[in-house]
């Protein structure tokens, strides 16, 4: 259970939460890298990656006005999983693209559908979601190329997963749910993983 600025949600028990901010962060990643591999001990030839891969995704989160990162991180038969779920709060002043406002419509009607013209390119699906306890949301999902940090130019094609969550009595501020992994192979697992999690958000 992760909570923040007056929210909370629920990832996955073998998911990774900690402070991002720069103080805090070197520390906690070290803890909790020596508490999982405390209870899962064959992790710890893998114990210099791990805290190399939650630095750099803490890092990118924070850098892009995320308040919360959950992430996984676990390795399946030699083959590396990783995801993150980011939790922003957008004001009037965002760069991203989308009309604020607190009707999920509107927000729906400002994010553009792209379809895929042959296998492997990238595409978006655009909805509107019904969040349990807080009501409408519009929601973007699919494959898409993002940058590989704030300003470059550099992309790196992701499954992405955006609930834009209007924030109550407000006009102009909506909470951004983001879920991201760069393993493509299982996008449809992602986007289901993404929604279950998102549908855990709840204002406190």
């Amino acid at each position: 259970m992760g909570s923040s600025s007056g929210f909370s949600l629920s990832v996955p028990d073998s998911w990774w939460e900690f402070d991002i901010r720069p103080e805090g962060r070197d520390a906690t990643v070290r803890a909790l890298v020596d508490e999982r591999i405390r209870e899962v001990p064959e992790l710890a030839d893998h114990r210099g990656d791990l805290v190399a891969v939650l630095r750099r995704m803490a890092k990118d989160a924070y850098d892009s006005g995320a308040v919360y990162m959950g992430c996984m991180a676990e390795n399946f038969d030699g083959v590396p999983l990783t995801a993150t779920l980011t939790v922003s709060v957008l004001g009037a002043g965002n760069q991203r693209g989308v009309a604020l406002s607190t009707d999920p419509r509107a927000i729906a009607e400002s994010l553009r559908p792209v379809t895929a013209r042959r296998e492997g390119d990238a595409w978006r699906t655009v909805a509107t979601v019904d969040i349990p306890e807080v009501g409408p949301a519009a929601r973007a999902f699919g494959v898409e190329d993002v940058p590989v940090s704030q300003g470059d130019t550099r992309t790196l094609r992701m499954v992405l997963t955006q609930t834009y969550i209007p924030v109550p009595g407000t006009t102009d501020k909506v909470v951004l749910v983001s879920g991201a992994s760069p393993v493509l192979d299982l996008a449809e697992a992602f986007h289901d993983i993404f929604d279950a999690v998102t549908g855990t958000f709840r204002f406190v």
